[in-house]
């Protein structure tokens, strides 16, 4: 697949994401994280095995130590992230959670390199630090001395180990990703991240997803079955066959765009955006664009030298 689609694609995943923030918080007056997260793999689950059926896709052939680590990689990764993102958000706020998550491509990048066992070039370092103090901006919406007060507690920690679940989900994905096509792949580890959220569920007697299923209003409805099917199904694909294409540091990059396209989607619900989370926006594109801004620069540099040496 040719880079520039697959770019397409990272950003597809990003506006998806980015898009189940401000549609979650509307299903999560009507239902539980944990029965939330269970009914969107449920829906994004089910939408795969149907595509797969009407299209006649097999799923390859696989040894048992393959399947069990695809079982380890979905129940951590997705299971993991899940459980421990919407069970610390209910112990600390979103501005908390969402900075620890702004920490994934970082850590991402970090894991990489030690299990490819290589540095970090100095162009991926800078395009983490931009990206990152754009996130921030959007985050904080500028008040970035609201980041001194901030204290830490289980619900913040509960959501470290959930962002540390998922980049090692992403570094795990960029491993395995030739066993299988990004198609099959999403379907087998979002199977075991449901089968997780459903035993994790067996032991929370106050989660009910049925009930509060069958009781959601019309749009809370809707919004569920968006964050099942696009944000979910339409999301992992595109992030598996970016990790595929561009390996787990480089497409850990485009999470940046998760807070971003977050911030706009609220804006088209009614929610205000800020001028300086416009500019953190911008700064976030900016970390993500340096290397073709770089190129760019580089070849008018080089025409204007060459130009000059004619003359």
């Amino acid at each position: 697949m040719k880079k520039n689609a697959i770019i397409v694609m990272m950003l597809v995943c990003a506006f998806s994401w980015g898009s189940v923030f401000p549609l979650a918080k509307v299903v999560l007056q009507d239902m539980s994280g944990l029965s939330l997260s269970i009914w969107r793999f449920a829906i994004a689950v089910s939408s795969l095995l149907v595509f797969m059926y009407i299209t006649k896709k097999r799923i390859v052939s696989l040894s048992l130590t393959q399947y069990l680590a695809l079982a380890v990689i979905g129940s951590i990764g997705i299971g993991g992230l899940n459980f421990a993102l919407f069970s610390g958000l209910e112990h600390t706020s979103a501005t908390n959670g969402a900075l620890i998550m702004a920490l994934s491509p970082i850590v991402t990048a970090l894991l990489a390199a030690i299990v490819d066992q290589t540095s970090l070039r100095k162009l991926q370092l800078c395009q983490l630090g931009i990206a990152l103090s754009g996130v921030l901006l959007v985050i904080t919406k500028g008040d970035l001395s609201s980041l001194i007060n901030l204290t830490i507690n289980r619900g913040d920690v509960t959501i470290l180990i959930g962002m540390l679940a998922w980049s090692c989900y992403t570094v795990c994905a960029s491993k395995v990703s030739h066993w299988l096509a990004p198609l099959e792949f999403s379907l087998i580890t979002m199977a075991m991240g449901l089968t997780t959220l459903l035993i994790i569920s067996l032991f929370r007697v106050e989660v009910t997803p049925w009930e509060s299923f069958i009781t959601l209003p019309n749009f809370s409805l809707a919004s569920l079955i968006y964050i099942g099917v696009f944000g979910t199904v339409v999301g992992y694909l595109c992030w598996n066959s970016g990790v595929k294409a561009f390996g787990s540091a480089k497409a850990s990059l485009y999470f940046n765009l998760v807070p971003v396209f977050a911030a706009l989607v609220s804006a088209l619900m009614g929610q205000a955006v800020s001028a300086i989370q416009l500019m953190g926006m911008c700064v976030v594109l900016t970390g993500l664009m340096m290397p073709t801004l770089l190129r760019f620069i580089n070849t008018k540099y080089a025409a204007v030298t060459a130009s000059k040496i004619k003359s």
